[in-house]
């Protein structure tokens, strides 16, 4: 299927060849990063990005790829406008994704963790937006999905266990064994990178070990998606609930922080209180010792990364962090996938 004036808001909701696409075209643009043949795609063209919850590397990577794509990103919090809420009056979601689809070719939506009143609810706002708008609509992170990270995430993981630097070899990652493991640390962090990268790895035939303590489950309609894609591309999935036995013959391992299902009560989400379980549980950081167990694995982090917590230094600025790389590889990917919604002219036939 074409992409063009498509939404992102879950990669499962694209096939394999149309990511492959995208991350083909996101190779081609790092290796040949400022030709002539991308710096005049989304000319005159402005990509509104609506940030509910603050980042670095979204907002950096998004400006950065519309700007070398000729065009512009235009930032925007809710306080720039009186949007409806079950609080307050406002603006409703069809009319504010109408009016912005009148003003640009894309629109961009982060929205998660203490911005939510429950679970699901920042990817249903998104749903919506993508509902009324007439442009491509992007999901820049809600509570359930990032898969612009899970792009930037396996391009990263094909170069390193592949063919090189800007090289990626997507073939290489089939039948390799990605640890994803809980981690310890402070920050009470939400789903959705840890969510993206199942399934991520299984839609590309990696054998997926997820690792957690008990009361750390995840969504179980994503993890039932990331079993059925294992079993479609014939990898392996399993749950272990111990802090090492994992780490056996991993080729990726992605140490990450999450809470727990109970993180949201009466409507709001309990971060001190999950920031309290979270440090009840030790042993649960990615050291040399345990990388030493594996398959001479990288590590990877969708950053910023808890240091000392998920994972000690000796290995996140170590001689097999793909960190930074997957960190860069943010901007290619956004870069291939805005010129594939918006380049042609950003629109779509509501039919």
């Amino acid at each position: 299927m074409e992409p063009h004036g498509r939404d992102l808001i879950c990669t499962q909701d694209w096939s394999p060849d149309e990511l492959r696409a995208v991350l083909d075209l996101a190779a081609e643009m790092k290796r040949d990063r400022f030709s002539d043949r991308w710096t005049s795609l989304l000319e005159h063209k402005t990509f509104l990005m609506f940030f509910f919850n603050p980042s670095v590397r979204t907002r950096l990577s998004f400006e950065a790829a519309a700007t070398e794509l000729g065009g512009h990103a235009q930032f925007m919090t809710p306080s720039a406008g009186r949007f409806k809420t079950e609080e307050q009056a406002g603006e409703t979601i069809e009319d504010a994704a109408q009016v912005m689809s009148r003003y640009v070719a894309g629109i961009g939506i982060r929205i998660l963790e203490d911005k939510v009143p429950y679970y699901g609810a920042g990817d249903e706002m998104v749903r919506q937006y993508a509902q009324w708008a007439e442009v491509p609509v992007v999901n820049m992170a809600d509570d359930r999905f990032h898969p612009c990270q899970a792009l930037a995430d396996v391009m990263g993981w094909a170069e390193w266990l592949g063919g090189g630097p800007a090289q990626p070899d997507y073939d290489a990652l089939r039948g390799k064994k990605l640890l994803l493991t809980w981690g310890s640390g402070a920050l009470a962090r939400s789903w959705c990178s840890v969510q993206a990268a199942l399934l991520i790895a299984s839609r590309f035939g990696m054998n997926v070990t997820l690792a957690h303590p008990p009361g750390y489950e995840l969504d179980a309609e994503v993890t039932g998606w990331t079993k059925d894609n294992c079993s479609a591309s014939g990898a392996a999935f399993e749950a272990v609930h111990d802090p090492e036995s994992g780490y056996e013959g991993a080729h990726v391992v992605y140490s990450r922080n999450w809470v727990t299902p109970d993180a949201y009560q009466d409507g709001q989400f309990q971060k001190q209180a999950e920031i309290e379980k979270a440090m009840a549980y030790q042993g649960w950081t990615t050291t040399a010792e345990r990388m030493a167990l594996t398959d001479d694995a990288i590590f990877t982090h969708p950053m910023p990364v808890d240091r000392g917590s998920e994972v000690t230094d000796e290995v996140a600025s170590g001689p097999r962090s793909a960190i930074y790389d997957v960190a860069e590889n943010r901007l290619h990917v956004q870069k291939a996938l805005m010129a594939c919604l918006m380049a042609a002219g950003g629109d779509r036939n509501r039919g």
